[in-house]
């Protein structure tokens, strides 16, 4: 049986729930819900395993705060002998429109610290990430505000939309492999 990954950063706390920041816990959690599963709280993450076409996910939310994510990531990695190529980190980025989602094999951190740690612990940056365009409507200076604040009520449904999405791209990951999931979702608008 095929063993998985999926890792969603953001950061522990009330106050950083359901902001930009944190949608890699939002789309891990709709993941684990969607498939019957519910997190404990374990070493370094919140985990959940769930069972899905034959495949074992393992979903965790770190519990170390976005800038010491590489030290779960490996820890998790490690434990359920998991191939980093069986891997997704599913991560917000500001480069990136708030109607796209990028799937990418490799690729550099792009400044976000969560990426950053990963890439420091693992000594590399070859490992499938899942960017979620947050976009960057935000005033000059006003970039950390923006990045850990409430989407806007307009955004709701586009937001709901791409959860549903990356739902879908993780399960495309583990069925049809990144080649052919990036082909799927890498052009694809969301409305």
């Amino acid at each position: 049986m095929s063993k998985y990954l999926i890792v969603g950063l953001g950061n522990i706390g009330a106050e950083y729930a359901h902001t930009r920041h944190n949608i890699g816990f939002d789309v891990v959690t709709a993941f684990v819900l969607k498939h019957g599963g519910s997190f404990v709280n374990a070493r370094l993450a919140d985990v959940a395993e769930v069972k899905w076409k034959g495949k074992i996910f393992v979903c965790i939310k770190p519990t170390t705060y976005m800038n010491l994510s590489g030290k779960a990531f490996r820890y998790w990695m490690e434990k359920e002998k998991v191939s980093l190529e069986n891997t997704l980190t599913i991560v917000d980025d500001i480069a990136i429109p708030v109607n796209k989602l990028r799937l990418r094999p490799a690729g550099s951190s792009g400044g976000h610290n969560g990426l950053t740690d990963i890439e420091l612990t693992l000594g590399t940056d070859k490992y499938p990430k899942l960017r979620f365009g947050i976009g960057s409507n935000f005033p000059k200076g006003m970039q950390v505000e923006y990045v850990l604040g409430k989407w806007f009520p307009e955004e709701l449904a586009l937001i709901k939309n791409k959860i549903e999405g990356s739902m879908e791209t993780i399960e495309n990951f583990s069925t049809l492999g990144i080649e052919r999931t990036m082909n799927l979702i890498n052009k694809k608008e969301f409305i």
